[in-house]
């Protein structure tokens, strides 16, 4: 059982669009023998957390595509990724109140994109995660592009207001945590993933005002539910080298 969750969460780390299936889940076990050997609780919580999304996949819908990324660090309850060439379709909320209105509202509209709100009427698969970026001012609520529409996505209907924002080698720590993402909790773990980027990551925050909240699940899945906290950072290497304190 422990060897198939490592298969798992080593699955949605390496492979290149992170689309999952039971085949792509057996061909990991090269990766496993090198985590077995000193594993951690974050590696544990991470692959219970992927496990409950394949499963929630495999039996109660299609893979869903995510974004391709390269790990470079993991700490014991962070890790380091760098997010390469992604587009997104984000829905500004400028005058959002809180973090679960904005993000009903946000979507709200990005759901009608995908569903053929746009000038071509192309409807769109629906990508994971779904991400809430908070700053001072307002709210941003985004979901990335498929690889097939990257390059020139369906033009949005202009009454829904929505914008491409495009990724080139973004440096993202991030901090897992289950559950509901709310008001009353994601400050605090925002709080725990810069107080450990703080004493375990010589990089510094590009921006300390806001962060964002990615989350994997629809409202309707109560159980094993999965959530990360991003944050932009800098310090990162492709080359097999990161800039963790040791």
């Amino acid at each position: 059982m422990v060897i198939y969750i490592y298969n798992i969460y080593n699955t949605c780390n390496a492979s290149k669009r992170c689309c999952l299936s039971i085949k792509l889940v057996q061909s990991c076990s090269e990766f496993v023998e090198d985590r077995m050997e000193s594993p951690s609780p974050y590696y544990f919580a991470s692959a219970a957390f992927h496990l409950s999304f394949i499963i929630n996949l495999v039996f109660f819908g299609q893979a869903v595509e995510s974004p391709e990324y390269t790990p470079i660090h993991q700490g014991s309850d962070f890790e380091i990724r760098i997010y390469k060439d992604i587009s997104w379709m984000s829905a500004p909320v400028v005058q959002g109140t809180t973090f679960q209105k904005s993000t009903k509202a946000g979507f709200h509209r990005l759901y009608q994109y995908i569903h053929g709100a746009n000038l071509n009427s192309t409807r769109l698969a629906i990508t994971a995660p779904v991400l809430t970026t908070i700053t001072e001012a307002s709210y941003f609520v985004k979901l990335s592009l498929s690889a097939s529409y990257e390059g020139s996505p369906p033009q949005p209907d202009p009454e829904l207001n929505l914008q491409v924002e495009k990724w080139r080698d973004k440096c993202i720590a991030i901090r897992k945590f289950s559950g509901f993402a709310r008001d009353d909790n994601i400050h605090e773990e925002a709080e725990a993933l810069g107080t450990s980027l703080n004493e375990h990551w010589n990089g510094t925050l590009e921006d300390k005002s806001s962060y964002t909240i990615a989350q994997y699940n629809a409202s309707s899945h109560l159980s094993g539910r999965f959530n990360e906290v991003w944050m932009v950072v800098s310090g990162c290497s492709y080359h097999g080298h990161d800039q963790g304190k040791y």
